[in-house]
């Protein structure tokens, strides 16, 4: 049994500390920007969300997951400015570009420090959402970790979920590995 096999589920605290350390690199070192800490939560299955621009990434490995990055429109936009040198009044699709590049760094550097606890990972490609009416739902029965950050007096937020893969059996018992969130 490897060492990631047999390890328990990330904490809370663990969970919150990567994806903050991930969050202020990404936006230090590629923005010269500060992503200032605000709360972190636990936020109850089902529960989308329903504005601005949103980044999603799937995980995937021993253990399973989607990460979402999102921000307001302003803010999309400010991150856009600063990564491409170019004035981007409204969301554009170099904007929603911007916003997928972002959320394929930050999760990225995120799964590095999943790999350590969890195993090896593997990404899929950021989708980007923009809009002012939709709705997102959220299906299955995990909560989802809530981490959110002050950018240029706007909100950005990173959530995230993630469980035992279906092939993230304990080995050789059977039995399946269950994340709780405490």
């Amino acid at each position: 049994m490897s060492a990631a096999t047999a390890s328990a589920a990330p904490t809370r605290e663990e969970i919150v500390e990567w994806v903050t350390n991930s969050t202020n690199e990404v936006f230090t070192t590629m923005l010269g920007m500060e992503a200032q800490f605000g709360e972190h939560f636990i936020e109850d299955p089902g529960k989308g969300l329903t504005m601005g621009v949103i980044g999603i990434i799937g995980l995937v490995g021993e253990w399973t997951g989607t990460a979402v990055v999102s921000c307001s429109s302003p803010l999309a936009c400010k991150i856009a400015n600063t990564l491409f040198m170019q004035e981007y009044p409204s969301v554009t699709d170099e904007v929603l570009d911007a916003v997928a590049e972002m959320t394929n760094m930050i999760i990225g550097n995120l799964k590095n420090s999943l790999e350590n606890k969890l195993g090896q990972m593997g990404l899929s490609i950021p989708a980007v959402v923009f809009g002012r009416n939709f709705a997102t739902r959220r299906s299955g029965k995990e909560s989802w970790y809530v981490i959110q950050f002050v950018v240029d007096g706007e909100r950005f937020d990173v959530q995230l979920c993630i469980t035992p893969s279906q092939a993230g059996v304990l080995t050789g018992t059977g039995v399946p590995r269950i994340m709780t969130l405490a």
